[in-house]
């Protein structure tokens, strides 16, 4: 999962970055293992930071000062393919054609077949196993198929239309071509979310300043207004005086992934046309209902409703209310360590889950709990915070989830990769219950987790919900395909290309991280040799 952010100003005398980067570090949820900025100045001149780590540590003064320009693309990155080598950091670069800035937000499920193409047809060397330099390449290769010196509107609409009907899966994309403007596109199916704003030109007294961004939020706190989700199969064109927007993928299921709402995006953003927050409200409320009919069936009370924060807090806040219970806030949390969900290795999630949160034993002792989280995955931080409730008394711990049981892997760039690690897969509710020590475990029904979200914006027919029905809108996943990705993507595969780029080990790996910075791979040495522009990231 990543969040995207692209921004032209009106004014070229106007840099971009510091803007850029404020947007990102409202986008940090989405991604907090790798970030980085491109920005265009004078004469179509790019210029580059991005390292692994937070927004805030990456970007201080001095590296947004080496960033010029007045239109710039951002990216805060969470692996869910390939590895978290700095080398991968995003937004990626090719100087041929025209000079093109990427960054992207989803995950491709044809990737072995685009590669063969690259290699023996397009002859494009890709330099990282990350899909969205894949995905680069394929619109570069596109776009120097028009033969032309210089290129117009016309001719990049044509050449993501054909990037749409070569590249399947999910994919939020945002663009910028040296000295022409920024572009954003959608897959077909519309799953990963971006859209965009605009607002009147700083500096200016005419023209507009445009964005493009993962989630609402980013233009709401920068002072963007009249937000628009880019449609599914849609691209939008925007330099300095026009813009163009155009349909150009085949009609497909439009099925945005409905897991944005239960637990990754903000619940202040509106994603095509649906409150995150009301959306978990009314999930609050549906899943009450389903609580008392369990609860009455199993001849359980309740003492006091207690969210895991922060995600669930509004639904369990309006399940509470519902049901005449106490609300209180039991977990106090560590704001100064990241999402457990989105932490690469079950250990170091274990590790975290306490260090995050503290439980207080006044709102345990002696009581029935009922603890409410946005969803369950892996079971780790449940079974950790079940754990803590006993720990300070609690005599019995109920745990209600805003989402179904999670079975099957995520494709669509949500890290869920392993079948295995995923609790509920292939275990029944009082199973999943024993494995995380609960006394009782409730799910909410996919039906009524659809028609929370649905009820906001009744023209979407329909969502990706893969992760509860192993049922992928895209097709094209199969066996094959699953196995192949959790062998790549799951924990101990992520651990050993961490060692291979030279974290720690023997001296074949002390061997290739040597080979690697000869290589300018990453801000090593202060070059980025997988992209060819020089990196102001400084080693400290």
């Amino acid at each position: 999962m990543c969040g995207i952010l692209g921004l032209i100003l009106h004014d070229p005398s106007q840099d971009a970055a510091p803007e850029i980067c404020e947007g990102l570090s409202l986008l940090q949820h989405r991604g907090q293992d790798a970030c980085g900025i491109v920005t265009c100045g004078p004469k179509g001149r790019f210029y580059q930071c991005k390292a692994n780590g937070m927004v805030r540590d990456v970007f201080d003064t001095h590296a947004l000062s080496t960033l010029y320009g007045w239109m710039g693309v951002g990216h805060v990155r969470y692996p869910t393919a390939g590895s978290s080598h700095h080398a991968e950091a995003q937004p990626f670069y090719v100087n041929s054609p025209y000079g093109i800035v990427f960054a992207h937000n989803g995950n491709l499920i044809n990737t072995q077949s685009l590669l063969q193409f690259m290699d023996a047809t397009a002859h494009r060397h890709i330099n990282t196993s990350s899909d969205s330099e894949l995905l680069l390449n394929v619109f570069a290769d596109n776009l120097q198929k028009t033969g032309k010196f210089r290129i117009n509107e016309e001719d990049i609409f044509t050449a993501i239309g054909s990037l749409m009907e070569q590249c399947k899966g999910a994919y939020a994309c945002v663009a910028m071509l040296a000295g022409f403007g920024i572009i954003a596109f959608r897959d077909p199916n519309g799953i990963r979310p971006v859209g965009m704003a605009s607002r009147k030109a700083l500096g200016s007294a005419t023209g507009k300043d445009y964005m493009f961004a993962s989630e609402s939020v980013v233009a709401d706190a920068s002072g963007y207004g009249d937000w628009e989700d880019v449609r599914p199969g849609e691209a939008v064109i925007i330099t300095r005086n026009s813009v163009s927007r155009r349909v150009v993928g085949k009609a497909e299921t439009f099925a945005p992934d409905i897991f944005e709402y239960v637990y990754f995006a903000r619940p202040d953003s509106v994603l095509d046309g649906i409150s995150v927050y009301r959306s978990r409200m009314a999930m609050g409320d549906a899943l009450a209902a389903e609580v008392q009919r369990v609860l009455t069936e199993k001849g359980i009370s309740v003492d006091v409703v207690i969210p895991v924060p922060d995600t669930s807090r509004v639904a369990a806040l309006n399940l509470a209310q519902k049901l005449n219970l106490p609300y209180r806030e039991g977990f106090i949390k560590n704001r100064y360590v990241g999402r457990t969900f989105i932490m690469p290795g079950q250990q170091m999630r274990r590790k975290n889950v306490r260090r995050k949160l503290n439980a207080m034993a006044l709102e345990f002792a002696n009581k029935n709990v009922l603890i409410v989280d946005d969803s369950i995955v892996r079971g780790t931080t449940s079974k950790e915070i079940i754990q803590m409730a006993k720990d300070v008394g609690a005599k019995k711990v109920i745990v209600a989830s805003c989402a179904p049981p999670i079975r099957y892997s995520n494709v669509y760039g949500i890290d869920m990769p392993s079948r295995v690690e995923l609790v509920a897969h292939n275990r029944s509710l009082d199973a999943i219950a024993e494995t995380i020590g609960a006394d009782l475990v409730i799910f909410q029904t996919l039906p009524d987790l659809i028609e929370a979200v649905r009820q906001f914006n009744p023209s979407i027919q329909k969502f990706d919900c893969s992760v509860f029905t192993g049922e992928y809108v895209t097709g094209g996943v199969d066996e094959e395909y699953l196995s192949r990705l959790e062998k790549i993507r799951a924990d101990n595969a992520k651990d050993k290309t961490d060692k291979e780029n030279g974290v720690a080990g023997d001296t074949d790996m002390v061997k290739e991280s040597r080979e690697l910075a000869l290589g300018c791979s990453g801000p090593m040495n202060g070059a980025d040799g997988t992209i060819g522009l020089h990196n102001s990231w400084k080693l400290g």
